[in-house]
Parts: structure tokens; sequence; C-alpha cells
């Protein structure tokens, strides 16, 4: 089985509002035609996150979107879904969780062989000078790209 890795949807917005501490993988309970959906890039990870109920971890808020041709069968677009991860994983992740300021957020969504993964990080949400100076970062980067490109033309 060939373990190529094909990204699916990223959350940008995750890696703005957070620091990752840690990513983890985990696969996705799926039902039905979602998986047609997923294959189409029909899927929405932006203002999704994760919680743990039961020694269990699920997603909520990642909208996967209908699929045309199985509409009878469709499922809701924002049913909270099972994610599957071994249980020591998932007690680590609660425990740190339990911190102040920690959250589990969904990274990516991609493809390792045939299966369905999804990525997801322990991030610690960052204050508004944080966003500020990352925003700064990336333009006074650009301006120098752009400005290198300029003089070496």
């Amino acid at each position: 089985m060939s373990d190529s890795i094909k990204t699916i949807a990223k959350n940008k917005k995750a890696f703005h509002d957070y620091f990752v501490i840690e990513k983890y993988e985990a696969g996705i309970e799926l039902k039905g035609s979602e998986v047609k959906s997923i294959r189409a890039g029909r899927v929405n990870l932006k203002d999704s996150w994760c919680s743990i109920v039961k020694g269990e971890i699920f997603v909520n808020g990642m909208h996967v979107s209908v699929y045309e041709q199985g509409a009878q069968w469709c499922k809701d677009p924002l049913r909270v879904r099972r994610l599957l991860m071994h249980k020591k994983e998932i007690m680590k992740l609660f425990g740190q969780e339990q911190q102040q300021g920690y959250s589990i957020i969904p990274l990516s969504v991609y493809f390792k062989g045939s299966n369905i993964k999804l990525e997801i990080g322990l991030c610690k949400g960052k204050k508004l000078y944080d966003k500020r100076e990352d925003m700064a970062r990336k333009s006074a980067k650009r301006t120098i790209e752009r400005e290198l490109k300029e003089r070496f033309r």
C-alpha cells in the first residue's frame, strides 16, 4: 500500500488565530456519500473544533457539502463526526486541553494512501499583538522577496 499524501483542505485561520503546540493524526468516521464529497474537495474546516466526550474525540463544525448524485442518502453537512485515535492519545490530549487557553483544532484533511485522515493540533490562542506581529513579519518577507526579484531581473 502506498503512503502518498494528498492534501484536500487546510485550516489557514487556525494558524492565524492559534500557536500550534503539537500535531496529531486521526481517522474520520464518515457515512454514505461523504467520502465522495471529500474526494471532490468539498470540505471546509474554517470554524471547526474538536471536543472530547466520555473518552471519545469528535470534530464539530466541519462542513462536508452534500454530494449531488447521492442526495437521497445525504447527511447533515455540519454533523458531529467521531475521530479515530488511540485511547492513550485521546487521554493525553484531554489532560493537556484542561490547561487554561488550550484548544484542539483541526488543521487539515488529507488522503494517506486510500484513507482520509484529519490532522488535529493542540493549540494555544494568540493575542492581538501576536497576530499583528505575524502579519508584519509576513509583509516584510513579501517586500524583501519582491525587491530581490526586481533587483535580479
